[in-house]
């Protein structure tokens, strides 16, 4: 079934974002600086929550747009699609006017949540089988979903191609969208020796809608491990220099995962993506 593009499977929003912590709920709730234009959410963490946090998340989706990013789907498992949750995401999606959901490019569950988000195996039967998932959770929510490239530390010894050919096989059969993550590009560049910036240049520029930055951990010189837990280092923020060139600007959303600062901390490294945007549409 070829799903249909609707009108809100295309963001309607813009500039520069942060991921919605119940750390900061208390000091967003006071107020929400100007440099912040969207919040993203896992709607896992929200679904079934108690009256209290949805009366509050509640009084931020009418205010603010936000994206969902899933964690749970699983796009490359081998398990059966996870109805239930699909079904609760639909409701969600809907009940707070959400313009965007996306998901990573990898697999996590085994007869039960791993918790990890693992790669899927650059095969032609990886293809198909991702490409039947996505389409069937785009079929169910009624819009195109947004694929993020994963990052990974091992090469899976059965691939048969390398990341960009089956990155664009998948976005091209499933006819879904990419969630550009530009610090996966640069961790995956590290760890697997390869030219981040020749890496954007194979990725499919009209399917692009939405970009994630991140800080990252290392381990060792040619190991990095992606966390979400540091500040962004100047040659992520060259390489998304470099996306914008390449993509033009699209909605760029700063992650913080693990050693949440308070709000303050984060605010300059919103505020230079918002700089680098305002770069290219001054």
């Amino acid at each position: 079934m070829q799903t249909v593009l609707t009108p809100t499977a295309m963001p309607r929003f813009y500039g520069a974002g942060l991921g919605l912590r119940r750390d900061h709920l208390a000091t967003l709730e006071t107020h929400v600086p100007d440099c912040i234009r969207f919040f993203e959410i896992a709607p896992e963490n929200w679904i079934g929550t108690d009256k209290t946090s949805s009366q509050r998340l509640r009084a931020f989706t009418e205010r603010f747009p936000f994206v969902c990013h899933g964690l749970s789907l699983s796009l490359g498992g081998l398990n059966p699609l996870n109805l239930d949750l699909l079904g609760k995401l639909k409701q969600f999606i809907r009940d707070h006017q959400i313009p965007l959901y996306t998901e990573h490019l990898s697999w996590c569950s085994d007869h039960g949540q791993l918790y990890d988000l693992l790669p899927i195996p650059f095969t032609e039967d990886a293809i198909k089988h991702t490409v039947a998932r996505i389409r069937q959770v785009q079929d169910v929510l009624g819009e195109r979903i947004g694929i993020e490239n994963a990052s990974f530390y091992l090469q899976a010894p059965i691939s048969e191609m390398d990341e960009t050919t089956f990155i664009n096989a998948v976005l091209e059969e499933a006819d879904c969208l990419l969630h550009l993550d530009v610090n996966n590009v640069y961790v995956n560049s590290v760890n697997h020796a390869y030219d981040p910036c020749a890496f954007l240049r194979q990725l499919p520029k009209e399917r692009v809608v939405y970009l994630h930055m991140a800080g990252h951990y290392q381990q060792e010189p040619n190991l990095l491990i992606d966390t979400h837990g540091a500040a962004i280092i100047d040659p992520v923020w060259d390489l998304l220099d470099f996306t914008y060139a390449q993509f033009g600007v699209h909605p760029t959303l700063l992650e913080r995962d693990y050693n949440i600062p308070p709000l303050e901390e984060l605010l300059p490294e919103v505020e230079q993506i918002a700089h680098l945007q305002r770069k290219y549409t001054a």
